[in-house]
């Protein structure tokens, strides 16, 4: 099903063939993003992201857009914390075509001082309008509690500040670092022939030298007690964040974890979209998700919540938290949740787009691929008692953090006295 090669300096290729696909679609991942960075250069892998799409050797910045889109394509980029990736998906006739312009930005940028000037005031735009969006900005509050003073816990896009001071020299130097064979994924999937998609990579990379990439800091988690961080803001409801420490992407109990997440806050079905919406009307959007990272992960309830009602909100979350921890689910809840896992994930699996993001992922980050039929029998194994485990071990007290943006009545020492010893 997936096919893989590695090049002699490193670069490697995951494929997945689908031979009744009409598309292609092709994904270049590079292992770095926002925890590689230090605090005064904030930012840069996502500035140097954007920058990319701003012209490159061969390709003017209209050039990219139009060579793509002209074919019937869509053309995007992202950067979190861990991977910065470019990505096309196109009629399968095209792929060569998207593989020499999503190349070319990314070995040959031209980062001209011009565009980097235009682009540094577009991003610190977008640092305005984030921080003037609580239901995002509340979970800048919650990375700040969760990973203090750590590239984790400070935003991807960066601040203002350190957006102002990077310049052509310092995104240079970064891309230099870290867009080198070794540290780079290309992923595709659809109607493509591995050999010759192999061979065609191989001719434009080959020539790049690989060298030694440093890599991030692993994260310090020392908390020992409860956190709270309250924003006052004139909302018309209160935005929350509720996470605890948990799991790293390749942790044993991954799967279990993926089970507690549906159980207690994936789908409309959950425990607390049912117990907070359906039956007491205390919010409209209530769920939860699950991070994971190379080192650690983060497991989190995110709401937004009447300003009337936050202390009974939040006395309800911590609840049905509890009851996780102390009380097998049922049989019926379990079949359920499994069910889902493995509906949602065959589902994606259909699309040629969401296949490249999982082989390239997966790949950039674990160097291995899991077919469906493997996800099932690791599903299979998981017991009910596994998902108790889990929740006990991850919603402990001494783990909590709060992080709010609403109209506050009470002061934050008062809001943390009432929430403290909800968790034993």
């Amino acid at each position: 099903m997936y096919k893989k090669t590695i090049l002699e300096n490193g670069l490697r290729i995951i494929t997945h063939p689908m031979k009744r696909m009409q598309s292609a679609a092709l994904g270049i991942w590079i292992k770095v993003g926002g925890r590689y960075e230090t605090p005064d250069y904030k930012g840069i892998a996502h500035f140097l992201e954007h920058l990319a799409f701003k012209g490159s050797k061969k390709y003017s910045c209209r050039r990219i857009k139009e060579s793509i889109e002209g074919v019937g394509g869509s053309l995007n980029g992202f950067t979190s914390e861990e991977l910065t990736c470019y990505l096309v998906k196109l009629p399968n006739l095209h792929l060569g075509l998207a593989l020499d312009v999503l190349s070319d930005m990314v070995i040959n940028p031209i980062l001209h001082p011009e565009e980097i000037g235009k682009e540094r005031t577009v991003i610190q735009e977008e640092i305005k309008m984030y921080k003037d969006l609580p239901q995002s900005y509340v979970y800048e509050l919650l990375d700040e509690l969760l990973w203090p003073n750590q590239p984790l816990g400070m935003t991807i896009i960066g601040t203002v500040e350190s957006i102002s001071r990077i310049n052509k020299e310092n995104l240079s130097l970064f891309k230099n670092q870290y867009y080198v064979p070794s540290n780079i994924v290309v992923s595709a999937a659809g109607l493509l022939e591995h050999n010759k998609f192999t061979n065609r990579i191989r001719n434009i990379f080959s020539s790049l030298k690989s060298r030694n990439v440093s890599t991030f800091l692993r994260v310090k988690e020392e908390q020992h007690q409860p956190q709270l961080k309250l924003l006052h803001k004139d909302t018309e409801q209160t935005h929350l964040a509720l996470g605890f420490h948990s799991f790293r992407r390749d942790h044993p109990l991954r799967y279990a974890l993926g089970l507690l997440h549906i159980i207690l806050g994936a789908n409309m079905s959950s425990r607390l979209f049912n117990e907070l919406r359906e039956k007491r009307g205390l919010a409209y959007e209530i769920g939860t998700q699950v991070k994971y990272f190379q080192d650690t992960g983060a497991f989190i309830v995110h709401a937004g919540i009447d300003n009337r009602k936050v202390n009974e909100s939040v006395k309800l979350i911590l609840k049905e938290l509890e009851k996780a921890k102390h009380k097998l689910i049922s049989i019926d809840e379990f079949k359920r949740a499994k069910e889902f896992y493995l509906g949602q994930l065959a589902l994606s699996l259909e699309e040629t787009l969401d296949n490249m993001l999982w082989i390239g992922e997966s790949t950039a980050t674990l160097d291995e691929v899991y077919s469906l039929k493997d996800i099932t029998k690791k599903i299979n194994k998981i017991r009910r008692e596994d998902i108790r485990k889990v929740a006990d071990y991850i919603f402990q007290e001494k783990s909590l953090n709060l992080a709010l943006i609403g109209p506050f009545k009470d002061s934050e020492q008062s809001l943390y006295s009432q929430l403290k010893a909800r968790l034993r």
